[in-house]
């Protein structure tokens, strides 16, 4: 062997390596792959529960473990935050009640809607982001951005809601006590869509968690720690977030470990059946 080495120009150390070296399977190869992929289009925000979810959905099964031992052979470290505490208290609004209280799990889409606004750095400025959530599989369904945090920036993204769902009824929309919530332009809205308002105790975010828990994702997992760089890139990059990542692909504890879209698919679905056999 020696012999070989010397006749071959390879040093027997090198030789030795080579015979211990483990042979890369096709299905490890595969499994990196989709490791890479899938970490790439959460934009480096998908930790490995989420990618294993993925990746078993779409065929290429492999177990939390197994996704975070390919993370670590790809270098991948998930973006996201740790869980921070909310305050909380038990002052509650005057006007309009909190007819949700809390009672996140609807039966059907288009019963309740939430909505809420959140900040994100834009050039040398704020821009503000109003967002309108279906509660049925914490689907974003309508949204709006401005650099102003007023009534017409909420307006606008319930209008987007409504007229994207198909002009429901029998709804209910529930918020925060902001001011761009509690104005007679947002009201006399709510009312010309016959929507009933439901509003959290004041000054307590778990009132409305899953769009605080919403802007807490999109935070952490998609908007550059820097901000963006305009408001035209800010209002593309939030709307791949909304209507590719976060709903065609990210796995929701919520929907048991389906995204939103497939989640209100699976709903529409077995509704048909019913009616079929009704």
């Amino acid at each position: 062997m020696a012999q070989l080495c010397r006749t071959f120009e390879v040093h027997r150390s090198s030789f030795k390596a080579w015979k211990r070296h483990k042979p890369i399977r096709p299905e490890q190869v595969q499994r990196l792959s989709k490791v890479r992929e899938l970490f790439n289009a959460s934009n480096g925000s998908a930790g490995s529960r989420s990618i294993a979810t993925m990746a078993s959905t779409q065929g290429v099964q492999m177990s939390r473990y197994l996704a975070a031992k390919c993370m670590k052979k790809l270098g991948f470290t998930s973006c996201q935050q740790p869980s921070h505490a909310y305050k909380k208290t038990g002052r509650e609004h005057i006007e309009v009640p909190n007819l949700l209280a809390r009672q996140f799990a609807v039966a059907k889409p288009n019963q309740v809607w939430c909505g809420d606004v959140t900040y994100i750095w834009v050039s040398n400025r704020w821009a503000y982001l109003a967002v309108v959530m279906d509660l049925f599989a914490r689907k974003p369904i309508g949204w709006a951005m401005s650099l102003s945090p007023d009534s017409d920036l909420t307006c606008k993204a319930l209008s987007h809601a409504f007229e994207s769902r198909g002009q429901p009824r029998g709804l209910m929309f529930h918020s925060d006590q902001g001011s761009h919530y509690t104005s007679v332009k947002f009201r006399q809205l709510l009312w010309r869509y016959q929507i009933q308002q439901s509003m959290s105790r004041r000054g307590n975010c778990w009132d409305n968690s899953p769009m605080e828990r919403f802007f807490r994702s999109l935070k952490t997992e998609w908007v550059p720690e820097v901000g963006y760089s305009s408001f035209v890139q800010a209002e593309r990059e939030i709307l791949d977030y909304m209507l590719g990542y976060y709903s065609q692909l990210r796995p929701h504890h919520h929907n048991g470990g389906l995204a939103p879209n497939e989640a209100e698919r699976n709903y529409w679905l077995g509704y048909n059946d019913v009616a079929k056999i009704s």
